[in-house]
């Protein structure tokens, strides 16, 4: 280390071999040791001061490329160092990159990577923060990223050996949906439909049945809207799903009530729930976080950290405080259900067995006359919304959220050629949709982020859409939600394709024009995430074993055993499962041969 002086205030991860540095100007490699830098290369999309943490297709991307590295040939006798500058958001996100590999696939607690982090004369990592502006009232530390990653990985969350990068970044976007799995097989939060899909004013919006083919293709079963209602919920529960009403206004937190309702009806549904409010961020994540305490053990911060990396500008405002102060009251909750099953579970008479069932509530979901369910639910929340709404002609912080995120600008394809069939170039599954990639990340204007309403993302919202560029993006926008939307409408099986937008009203001619059946699934144009141009190629995952062979748990310290809950229920079939052999594809890549908490090299 003494031949480079830029190492000596270096993080070592890795004995002569990995590295972590903050460095005031660029180095050069050197016959010895290699430097690397992805502060430009990884950058986060801000809604207002909110800078981070980055997300999970870009910690996976981190993943594979500091793997392919550690794995290349020319590199083998060098020191390899990821170094970052002295901006502090830029600064915090490549800690968590960095610390977030060591707990995937270092075998680190998170407690020993942020340690590491630390030491020496580094600094503390500025904290984050949410997706607001005005005085921060909840600091999300470096330390809480990496717990929560640790967590979801321990519960078989996420899977980095069959992550699909490119269904994440594809379905994140607001014109193709803008879904992301919290819980695999169990949560999606996503924004909440319109009454018609269309583009209005530029902005993308999506019917309910835009969303079937996708929700039954992922075992979706019930859907839980927390906003005013907006579309008619018949139009969901005709098509034989579950829809419950549970709403509380925009920015707020939920009651007593709200938390216990949507708590039960989460643990007794079969299948995946949706859940959405306006953006699907504040009081989606809120209700989420609520969950993942109860039933998995999360801290507020671990929560808090996770959706977000699941789904950046979740939970905002009060809603963090809200977490943290029901943080204790949902662990005992979670322990004394779970007492309480062990219990029963253990006593295997008969009588036993029929108390229990009739003590257990009737989910209405189960209901088999959906207006009927329908009229218990919308009687039961129509007080609420007939004080409180969200809606109104004013723009309630749902509307920001959501224009600030649809003005994002797309990735620029790479190329005009057609994709392939995706059976032929990426070995998926001949059901899996085809995908559109939207390209680079909008890199952040400034790293002084402003404290008032004047910057130039919230003045985003306020562009006029008669301006020449507005009317171009606009007309781009609805042909990329055209083609979008034929992928968002993919059916998963041929004879789902035969009827394809069967269910969708005419279009009116206020409304884009979606493709026919018979163009629909022309294969889109292909674009690719990065920066910069890049050949047409799929990402090479090079999350693979790097040390050794397939996992057994170890017994070591600072490991962290599983909670007292009973997990198994909650990993069922779905995007992230890294429980399942073919399920594993769809939005998930963890590590190496992982299957529920730990890794062995």
């Amino acid at each position: 280390m003494s031949q480079d002086s830029e190492l000596l205030g270096a993080v070592e991860f890795i004995k002569e071999r990995l590295y972590f540095a903050t460095l005031r100007s660029k180095p050069k490699s050197t016959a010895n040791t290699h430097y690397f830098c992805t502060d430009d290369e990884f950058v986060y999309e801000n809604f207002y001061a909110d800078f981070g943490p980055l997300n999970l297709a870009m910690l996976y991307r981190y993943c594979c490329k500091l793997n392919k590295k550690l794995k290349s040939f020319t590199l083998t006798r060098k020191r390899i160092v990821h170094y970052t500058s002295f901006d502090q958001r830029k600064r915090s996100n490549a800690a968590v990159l960095i610390g977030g590999y060591a707990v995937i696939y270092l075998k680190k607690t998170p407690e020993e990577a942020y340690r590491a982090l630390i030491s020496g004369s580094n600094a503390a990592y500025l904290p984050f923060r949410d997706a607001s502006f005005g005085n921060c009232t909840f600091n999300l530390t470096v330390l809480d990223c990496l717990q929560g990653i640790r967590k979801a990985l321990q519960h078989g969350f996420f899977n980095f050996e069959t992550f699909d990068v490119d269904e994440y970044e594809h379905y994140e976007r607001v014109e193709n949906g803008d879904l992301n799995w919290i819980v695999p097989g169990k949560f999606l939060a996503f924004s909440g439909p319109h009454p018609k899909t269309k583009v209005e004013n530029g902005y993308p919006l999506h019917a309910p049945e835009a969303y079937f083919p996708y929700f039954r293709k992922h075992n979706v079963t019930t859907i839980i809207r927390l906003n005013k209602k907006i579309y008619d919920a018949k139009r969901f529960t005709d098509a034989g799903f579950s829809h419950y009403d549970l709403f509380f206004p925009d920015g707020t937190t939920p009651n007593d009530i709200i938390a216990r309702r949507f708590l039960h009806i989460c643990e007794n549904t079969d299948g995946a729930v949706a859940v959405h409010c306006k953006a699907g961020l504040g009081r989606t994540g809120t209700l989420i976080g609520c969950y993942l305490m109860k039933h998995y053990r999360f801290t507020a911060g671990e929560a808090i950290a996770w959706i977000r990396i699941c789904r950046p500008g979740s939970v905002i405002g009060p809603q963090q405080n809200f977490l943290e102060e029901k943080q204790a009251a949902l662990w005992s909750l979670g322990d004394n259900q779970h007492s309480q099953k062990a219990k029963q579970e253990e006593r295997a008479m008969p009588h036993l067995i029929t108390s229990m069932e009739e003590l257990t509530l009737n989910p209405t979901h189960i209901n088999t006359n959906p207006n009927g369910n329908l009229s218990r639910s919308q009687s039961s929340d129509q007080l609420h919304e007939g004080d409180q709404t969200d809606g109104g002609l004013g723009l309630t912080q749902g509307d920001k959220l959501r224009a600030l995120k649809s003005r994002r600008f797309p990735r620029p394809a790479t190329t005009s050629a057609l994709r392939v069939e995706e059976i032929n170039v990426h070995s998926r599954s001949a059901s899996q949709p085809l995908r559109l990639s939207m390209g680079t990340t909008s890199p952040l204007k400034s790293t002084n982020y402003p404290t008032s309403s004047n910057s130039a993302a919230a003045k985003r919202i306020g562009k006029s859409p008669s301006s020449t560029m507005s009317n171009i993006r606009s007309s781009n926008l609805s042909s990329r939600l055209a083609s979008s939307l034929s992928d968002l409408y993919a059916a998963d099986t041929e004879k789902d394709r035969k009827t394809l937008y069967s269910a969708l009203p005419p279009p009116s001619s206020s409304s884009i024009s979606l493709s026919s059946p018979s163009s629909s699934f022309t294969p889109p144009s292909v674009s690719r995430y990065g920066n910069g141009p890049r050949s047409i190629q799929h990402e090479v995952n090079n999350n693979i074993s790097l040390y050794s062979s397939p996992a057994v748990p170890p017994t070591g310290k600072g490991l962290v055993q599983p909670g007292p809950q009973d997990f198994r229920p909650y990993r069922g079939p779905g995007p992230y499962s890294a429980t399942k052999g073919p399920s594993g594809r769809y939005l998930s890549r963890s590590i190496p041969s992982l299957q529920s908490e730990y890794i062995q090299y």
